[in-house]
């Protein structure tokens, strides 16, 4: 029976992710890159100002200071799909998918922008004093409530994008191929990892803005010093690798069949697993930022992309295509990424250095994942039951530890396709209305 499920839902996620759901993703985001005249990308040093705490006012509404927010949306998706995803990309696509990852990241910016800048101008509260944000909420209040079968559509989507399907699977993957463990210990391990998560998330979003805080920095810096000391170590090919990348993304030779369309399409579906952009999980943290200006948070969202796909895939990619062992392996996911690691590294040295970045990027994402189901399920019935989906969360960690990487891999990408059909037509209706306020805002920073 569960194989039948397999199945279905392999047959439902290649389905969904044609090219109708591609122009929707790709075209939307271009629309907001032509429709902004590229002015968001005029402002990034400002954006890092915001950041760095230059405009933080405890007094504005909202749980989360602007670093904490980005911390927290980079923590969700600076995980397993930099380190794994982009080894599934190179396998299924070829190393010519890079190069649509990257494509996809600048467009994603320019998405990332219009849909948290409306996620803070369409914010909800809840009897606490809490603010709710996400697309549904954009969706709602922007839009108005006959398009709330939308919202309700994307809330339901998201109940299941937002299961550490492909984050727990993929942790468990690398502690069983570095240890030496036998197959059945997967399932005690997703114990112990359910066990961590829930001694965080119970604490909230304000726990996990805190500890996503710590982490992220932590985990990029040292993720970019391994990285680079691969890539010094094999100086003399990155060039080649890079050519690589370019000629096989117009070419399609070293993916699945030859098919050029194939590989845009791989490349594309990594890249929003990759940052989500467009995809609605970012809205739903950027929105609970401490602000009252939305533009200020839709420019803090546009670094995302460039932090997780433009530079922390990248160097994976790097690392993968520099060795070779992407052309002679069997390995997929994060066992191709280990053995690349692997073959660089003096013994034992990538086992530990993959075990430690895994674990932090893992749990950073495993964190800030359970704030989405619980914003969803909030939503469906009353914010104060959103909480009772981290009961459904903590228990699919145990089972997403020893089911196949493929099924992890087909569920999440299925459910974010879903996702991403409501977040992309909220955020072009409602574009008008992030242009109106980004040329008052600009206007102000102007004058100071």
């Amino acid at each position: 029976m569960f194989e039948t499920l397999e199945g279905l839902v392999a047959a439902f996620s290649s389905w969904v992710w044609d090219w109708p759901l591609l122009i929707l993703l790709i075209g939307g985001g271009v629309f907001f890159l032509i429709y902004s005249r590229f002015t968001p990308f005029l402002y990034f040093g400002h954006a890092i100002d915001v950041l760095r705490g230059t405009y933080d006012n405890d007094n504005d509404p909202g749980q989360l200071s602007h670093f904490q927010a980005l911390s927290s949306a980079i923590a969700a998706t600076v995980g397993m799909g930099n380190i794994s995803g982009v080894a599934v990309a190179i396998v299924t696509g070829g190393p010519g998918a890079v190069f649509w990852m990257w494509i996809s990241a600048l467009i994603g910016m320019a998405t990332k922008f219009y849909t948290c800048s409306l996620a803070v101008m369409y914010r909800a509260e809840d009897k606490s004093g809490n603010l709710l944000s996400g697309p549904m909420y954009v969706i709602t209040k922007g839009l108005g409530k006959k398009w709330k079968p939308l919202a309700v559509f994307f809330a339901l989507a998201g109940l299941v994008g937002t299961l550490p399907a492909f984050t727990a699977n993929q942790l468990t993957q690398t502690l069983v191929d570095v240890m030496e463990w036998q197959e059945s210990y997967k399932l005690y391990i997703g114990i112990v990892l359910a066990v961590i998560a829930t001694l965080v998330i119970i604490g909230g979003i304000k726990r996990i803005g805190l500890v996503a805080s710590r982490l992220v920095p932590f985990m990029v810096v040292l993720y970019f010093i391994t990285v680079i000391t691969i890539l010094i170590l094999q100086i003399e090919k990155v060039p080649e690798m890079f050519m690589l990348i370019f000629s096989d993304a117009f070419t399609g030779k070293a993916a699945a069949g030859g098919a050029l369309g194939y590989l845009i399409k791989t490349g594309i579906k990594r890249a929003a697993f990759s940052n989500e952009a467009g995809i609605g999980t970012a809205p739903m943290m950027h929105g609970t930022a401490k602000t009252k200006e939305p533009i200020r948070e839709g420019l803090v969202a546009m670094i995302g992309p460039s932090i997780d796909t433009l530079l922390v895939c990248t160097l994976t990619a790097l690392a993968i295509l520099s060795t070779g062992v992407w052309q002679h392996t069997d390995g997929n996911g994060i066992s191709l990424t280990l053995e690349a690691f692997n073959s660089v590294l003096p013994y034992g040295l990538g086992d530990i250095v993959v075990v430690i970045m895994v674990l932090v990027f893992a749990f950073s994402t495993l964190f800030s994942y359970s704030h989405y189901g619980t914003t969803c399920l909030g939503f469906l019935t009353k914010p104060k039951y959103g909480k009772y989906y981290n009961y459904i969360y903590i228990v699919s960690i145990i089972v997403s530890a020893v089911v196949k990487v493929d099924f992890a891999i087909n569920l999440i990408d299925s459910a974010f396709a879903l996702m991403a059909i409501p977040t992309v037509i909220s955020g072009l209706l409602l574009a008008p209305k992030v242009n109106a306020k980004a040329k008052q805002y600009f206007r102000s920073i102007k004058r100071i």
